[in-house]
């Protein structure tokens, strides 16, 4: 399992770094999440980003420590044009709605299309339905959401960026997930490599371009907050 360590120390050792990328229309809260997992900050008057940004966070996964680079963009269209360099070498993503707006939801299966159109076919990935701290106002079903997730062979967590719901729980689910597959495949590549065969990564394990193993079935990973 992994653990925090705090928000990373600048002089620690990285043995992986993995690329995970948020997606979703504007407003949902993409931004929150990832300033609530990378530095456990929230703000009310947080302004839409514009074009691609991103920050890190360094956990320790079973003794190795792994940097991830969150990468969170704009939910507006007229930002799209960032889309391939945005995805490319990505390993991760969350997929975010926010509970309170129907829409959001109804237009996850075009972010999830434009995601597997343009990223590693086996990236591991997580539905977030955020903002269930608005339960009183809400617009997408528990239910619908997980029937969605286990369809699509998604991970599904509800989360509250404002209130630090499941969100230290999503990023955690997405790259314990990652880990196992990338030690997996370093598994393959030494016992290749005792083969006497080429090891793809025999020596070099920085930065994982994607995974290469297929991604276990999720109808154990649930749910809501």
């Amino acid at each position: 399992m992994a653990s925090g360590g705090g928000y990373g120390d600048p002089n620690q050792k990285i043995d992986y770094v993995f690329k995970v990328v948020l997606i979703g229309d504007s407003a949902v809260g993409k931004s929150q999440i990832l300033a609530r997992f990378a530095r456990n900050e929230f703000s009310l008057d947080s302004k839409a980003t514009i074009g691609v940004e991103f920050q890190t966070r360094t956990l320790v996964i079973e003794h190795k420590s792994v940097k991830a680079q969150i990468w969170d963009t704009a939910g507006q269209e007229r930002y799209r044009a960032v889309t391939s360099a945005y995805y490319r070498g990505a390993v991760g993503a969350m997929l975010v709605y926010d509970i309170s707006k129907r829409q959001t939801f109804d237009h996850i299966p075009r972010w999830l299309e434009e995601l597997r159109g343009h990223a590693d076919k086996n990236i591991v990935i997580i539905l977030i339905g955020n903002k269930s701290d608005l339960e009183n106002q809400r617009a997408v079903s528990t239910e619908d959401a997980k029937e969605f997730a286990q369809k699509e062979g998604l991970f599904f967590l509800e989360t509250s960026a404002l209130e630090a719901t499941n969100v230290e729980v999503a990023f955690l689910t997405v790259l314990n997930e990652i880990f196992n597959i990338v030690n997996k495949k370093n598994l393959v590549a030494a016992e290749n490599q005792g083969n006497d065969n080429p090891a793809t990564l025999a020596g070099k394990k920085i930065v994982v371009p994607g995974p290469a193993q297929d991604i276990p079935a999720k109808n154990n990973m649930c749910c809501r907050s």
